[in-house]
This record gives C-alpha cells, structure tokens and sequence, in this order.
C-alpha cells in the first residue's frame, strides 16, 4: 500500500463555488487554483492531512491546457471531468484517496469507492491554498 495520500480535486467545481469573476478567465483561476494547491505536495493540510501528498487538479473545457507545476499534477480531461475524477479515484485502490468537489453525483461516485469527500470550503479553510 502507497502511504502517500493522494488529493484529487475538482477543478472546475471549486473554481466555480466562489462568485469572483473566474468565468472571465477560466483558464486563469485553474492556474490561481494549481498555485495555491502547490504547498499541499510538502506541507499537507495542518491538522487534516500529512505531507508528502500527490496532489492532481482535474481540469477541463477552457481551462484544459492549463499545465502541471512543481507539487501540482494537472490532468486534462478528454470528456467528463467528473469521470476522469472517478477514474483517477478507481486507478489508486490501495491508496487514502480525498477528493475535493461539492458536486453531489460525484460524491456519491467516488464514495462508492472508497474515497473520501470534501467540499471547496475545506480547501479554502487551510493557510496554504486561496
């Protein structure tokens, strides 16, 4: 078993659960978001979650080419964001999986795998990410 915990969110739900213009430039606040996930990868979530943790941002339509940076892996979905959510979460069984997202079908999809589920405020509620 990987003792590494992997972090999956996303990116286009918690982009859009804050009002602050990010339909302006969708591209833009998948980047803002990739940036502020980066110290995750080394410093985990206080209290929530310990470092090292593989850390992947699911990105899709506008905001497809949004590259990966250090402690971030950005993955572009083909299709569904949702389903390559749930492929990553079915791709890593023998890992602590979280997954960020407040849409409820996919909730209830990657529970049914065994991941955990926590909503955007999660994220925004720990000092290293926005």
């Amino acid at each position: 078993m990987d003792e590494t915990p992997l972090l999956i969110v996303d990116g286009a739900n918690v982009v859009g659960s804050r009002p602050n213009g990010w339909w302006r430039d969708r591209a833009g606040a998948a980047a803002r978001l990739r940036d502020s996930l980066a110290p995750v990868a080394t410093v985990g979530l206080p209290a929530r979650l310990t470092a090292p943790v593989e850390v992947v941002l699911v990105v899709e339509g506008a905001a497809r080419d949004v590259p990966g940076t250090e402690g971030v892996r950005v993955v572009s979905a083909a299709g569904s964001g949702d389903d390559t959510v749930v492929e990553l979460v079915e791709g890593a069984p023998r890992r602590r999986r979280l997954v960020v997202t407040a849409d409820r079908e996919l909730r209830g999809r990657v529970t049914a795998l065994g991941a955990e589920v926590y909503g955007p405020r999660w994220l925004r509620e720990n000092p290293t990410s926005n």
